[in-house]
């Protein structure tokens, strides 16, 4: 009877997993072998900062969940210890959350992940890591839409200056 609900409790992890495979924008796989406790623990807490849920799984039950979730190219980096990073927002900020701190601490390593629905590798992350962050595209897309209006403000002013230096 035991056992019925072992695999029962087991079938239920495989289909969560699968459904955070398949809702997530970008899961990056990443080997923390190596981590002390309270590095592993401000990786978390930066993460969880992110809105990015981050958990140590078993290779065998993702195994299962990508089979379920067809995405089994990913399996190929399913070895030794394994954490994944879901994010179902922003999906540059665990790859970059994670290459930061993988700058700072060797032991941290990218192994692959997923990017909206596509399998990709460890440069592909990397490139995404690269990019700025949402917040700073937002900032970057509101400063060229005020361009034009701030230099149309500035023209305007220059005429007014040139008319008010003739006039006296």
């Amino acid at each position: 009877m035991a056992n019925a609900k072992v695999i029962e409790s087991k079938q239920q992890a495989v289909q969560e997993i699968a459904d955070k495979l398949r809702g997530s924008v970008t899961t990056v796989v990443a080997d923390y072998r190596g981590l002390n406790v309270s590095q592993v623990t401000e990786l978390r807490k930066q993460l969880r900062e992110a809105g990015i849920e981050f958990q140590v799984l078993k290779n065998s039950l993702v195994r299962r969940a990508t089979e379920q979730a067809e995405l089994t190219e990913l399996d190929s980096a399913l070895t030794g210890p394994t954490a994944i990073a879901f994010s179902r927002e922003d999906a540059v900020a665990p790859a970059k959350i994670l290459a930061d701190f993988a700058k700072k601490n060797d032991a941290l390593e990218i192994k692959g992940g997923i990017v909206e629905g596509r399998v990709v590798d460890v440069a592909q992350i990397q490139e995404l890591a690269a990019l700025p962050s949402r917040d700073g595209l937002l900032s970057m897309l509101l400063s060229v839409l005020q361009a034009p209006v701030r230099n149309f403000a500035l023209a305007v002013k220059a005429v007014g200056e040139k008319k008010e230096a003739e006039a006296q």
